[in-house]
This record gives C-alpha cells, sequence and structure tokens, in this order.
C-alpha cells in the first residue's frame, strides 16, 4: 500500500498518527506495543510529533517497547547514534519507563552486541518473533536498516539481529535481518525528499536484485508493507 502526500511534513503527521492508531490496537489486542525505530531526518520529525499534544495524549507509554531496527556501532553518546536521536526528540520527552528502551549498542565488538540483541528479542518477543510497527527508512543507494548494497547482510537466513558493515559513513553496524523485519506485523517504509526518488523507483518497479537494491527483500516479501511519500520521493515512478 502507498499512500502521497504533498510535503516531508504532511509525511511525518501522518506516520505519527499511524504510530499512535498502532499503538492502541497493540496495546489493545495484546497488552502492549513493540515498535523498532529507524534513524534518519523524518524520524526525528516524527519523533517531536509523538512527543507534543495531542498524539503524547494518545499513547499508552508504560506499555510501548522501543526497539532499533539497526545501530552503528557507537556508544549512544556519540553523535552518530540512533539511540541517541531517538533518547533527544522521543524518549527524553515522553514518560516511558527506562527499560522499555533497548538499545542495540553492547561493548566488546559488533559481534556480541549484535548477538547480545537477538537475546533480547527473542527474550522480549517470544516464539512469534514478531514486532508491532517496524519504521523503516530507505537510502538514495537503495539501503534499508543496516542491509548495504553488495554486502552479504541482505542474505542471511538464520541470525535474527548481525554486525554488518555499511558503504558509508560508520563503518561497522549493528542490524535486524530480513528475517526478523519481514515477521513485522507492519512495516511502515518513510522516504521524503527528491534524492529517494531513484531509491523508491528500484525498490518498488525494477527487476528485482536485492544485492544492487537490499530494500526490495523487505518491501516485496513482508506481509504487510506501507509506503508514506512525498511528491518528490515518488518522482520517478
Amino acid at each position: 500500500m502507498i499512500h502521497l502526500f504533498s510535503n516531508a511534513e504532511a509525511l511525518a503527521q501522518a506516520a505519527a498518527t499511524e504510530f499512535a492508531r498502532a499503538s492502541s490496537a497493540s496495546i489493545s489486542a495484546r497488552g502492549r506495543f513493540t515498535v523498532a525505530l529507524s534513524g534518519g531526518s523524518t524520524p526525528k520529525r516524527l519523533h517531536a510529533l509523538l512527543a507534543s499534544p495531542p498524539l503524547r495524549d494518545q499513547v499508552a507509554w508504560d506499555r510501548v517497547h522501543l526497539l532499533f531496527g539497526d545501530e552503528r556501532y557507537v556508544p549512544p553518546s556519540d553523535e552518530q547514534s540512533n539511540e541517541r536521536m531517538a533518547r533527544e526528540t522521543l524518549v527524553s520527552r515522553v514518560p516511558i519507563p527506562e527499560a522499555n528502551v533497548h538499545g542495540m549498542y553492547a561493548p566488546g565488538g559488533p559481534d556480541a552486541a549484535a548477538s547480545a540483541y537477538e537475546d533480547l528479542v527473542r527474550s522480549l518477543l517470544g516464539d512469534e518473533l514478531a514486532i508491532d510497527l517496524t519504521l523503516l527508512g530507505l537510502g538514495p543507494d537503495g539501503h534499508t536498516a543496516s542491509l548495504f548494497p553488495g554486502r552479504p547482510s541482505v542474505h542471511e537466513t538464520d541470525r535474527l539481529v548481525i554486525a554488518a558493515k555499511a558503504n558509508a559513513g560508520v563503518e561497522d553496524r549493528i542490524t535486524m535481518t530480513v528475517p526478523l523485519l519481514n515477521r513485522s506485523r507492519e512495516i511502515l517504509f518513510l522516504a521524503a525528499g527528491a534524492d529517494k526518488a531513484d531509491a523508491v523507483r528500484r525498490a518498488l518497479d525494477a527487476p528485482e536484485n536485492w544485492d544492487e537494491t537490499p530494500s526490495q527483500a523487505v518491501a516485496r516479501h513482508a506481509p504487510n508493507v506501507v509506503w508514506f511519500l512525498d511528491e518528490a520521493a515518488n518522482a520517478a515512478r
């Protein structure tokens, strides 16, 4: 399903509303709401909206568990940390228990951190291994989470969380894998801006090639994928 918006602000407003709706539905059905966050500028604005009235008061934050779809292998104090961004823009501004915020970073190296996070995910999610809502961005190169073009991480079939390598920026990453992402009850892809237009076209319309466009592995195979695009990001289709 694809929803188009006139600009990035309208997209973020709609995404924040969907977050609140999904939280209510999940809490009613299962008593809690598990959500995997992503990094980037669009989620930052979404967080700001969620942390402000009226949406702030529509979410039962004590029933929310925050996971992360991927992370740079840097401590949460680092400016490049997705966890730091989430804490500054959301966690510090809503009444969510600290025990419900599950950051990916752990000392000992990315492999050890990934293994520990997989243990946490299995313990939190149980046998169903289904995150209620997973938020994903889309890089201009076609990556999502830390599944980058030309890297083997997109082909992982056994592990739920792995250490991965990026093609730019902080090379060492931790990421959820395709098998875990694709078990999500809902995946919300957020893409705004003209620089995402070709990646959106490739993810949705180009011949399938995960090595060139890893986002296809999720966008075309998860059972409930919803796209929120602004007009600029949809311009190449």
